[in-house]
């Protein structure tokens, strides 16, 4: 039988909408007028502690009912459709487990919540995908903090959801764990599903987000490509490091131009420039180093990351 009819796998059609969307607890705003939209891919949900991110994920999940404005979740209100659970995995903050279960014990008991009836051979390969199956049958009270995160993103993962919601999933992983988990985001887009990842970690969610939501004091302060968020941060000039074969000179030289508002020596050997412009320094530079039979080595702005948006926004 054919169909218009097209699930979110299938199209690029919103994964969430937030359109006006406030949450308070008495008098304690921690949403304030939020209106965003979020597509297919990996969305990162950025933000310092108390900037409203898990208040904003439980209103998304459908744990929280906004005090103003509309939530949509794969098309439908998660307050009031409640099959929608049966497409989605989310894995909270809290770290809390049955420590009285099994891996797999914990791993069904997420189909059965969902009300998925799955083979018991799913329930392994959901295990097996997070590389847990040597623990399967141990008491969760025996596993290690990464462990159990490890278990709690298999259960996450029970039923092949279309959409994944994690916050703060890398707590207590190791470098390992944490390039598994980012493998693990990867195979599950290239699967056609969808993931929000809330978490601190910010270099990390820089590695596998496809665009990120920056949430400052309960308000929504940015959303798109980090990347592109930094480069429309026109008033906050950049610094970038450069390594040559004669700093001293160099950095007198670079002290002229009129994209440069300071010089400084590292102790390392490196000159560190504050620049309003870096195009315009990548040009300049090469002459200038030229002109005195300078070897450069090395250009790099280091504020073109995460961790500078972030803060950027949050001093702002």
């Amino acid at each position: 039988m054919q169909t218009d009819a097209k699930t979110p796998r299938q199209s690029d059609e919103l994964i969430v909408s937030l359109d006006s969307v406030s949450k308070w607890f008495g008098n304690v705003v921690a949403v304030s007028d939020v209106t965003l939209d979020i597509g297919p891919g990996i969305t990162g949900l950025l933000g310092p502690n108390g900037a409203g991110k898990t208040t904003l994920l439980r209103m998304i999940c459908g744990l929280h009912s906004p005090s103003e404005g509309e939530v949509r979740l794969l098309g439908t209100n998660p307050r009031t459709d409640h099959n929608v659970y049966k497409r989605i995995g989310i894995m909270t903050e809290n770290e809390s487990a049955y420590e009285f279960m099994t891996g797999l014990e914990f791993v069904r008991l997420s189909a059965r919540l969902k009300d998925l009836r799955r083979e018991e051979s799913h329930l392994r390969a959901a295990i097996e995908r997070v590389d847990m199956s040597f623990a399967l049958d141990r008491k969760i009270s025996t596993y290690s903090r990464g462990m159990r995160q490890r278990i709690r993103l298999a259960a996450a993962l029970v039923g092949d959801p279309d959409l994944l919601i994690l916050d703060e999933p890398l707590n207590g992983a190791d470098p390992t764990q944490r390039l598994r988990f980012q493998q693990i985001l990867r195979e599950t887009v290239d699967e056609g599903r969808s993931v929000i990842i809330s978490s601190h970690i910010l270099e990390e969610v820089e590695e596998v987000s496809d665009s990120v939501v920056l949430v400052v004091n309960g308000k929504l302060a940015a959303q798109g490509d980090f990347h592109a968020i930094r480069a429309a941060l026109d008033d906050r000039p950049y610094h970038v490091k450069i390594e040559c074969s004669d700093p001293k000179q160099l950095g007198g030289e670079l002290a002229k131009l009129p994209s440069v508002q300071s010089v400084q020596f590292d102790p390392d050997g490196s000159i560190v420039v504050l620049t309003t412009n870096v195009a315009t320094l990548q040009l300049d530079l090469p002459p200038l180093a030229q002109q005195d039979n300078i070897r450069l080595t090395r250009f790099q702005p280091i504020d073109d990351s995460l961790e500078s948006v972030f803060s950027y926004l949050v001093e702002g």
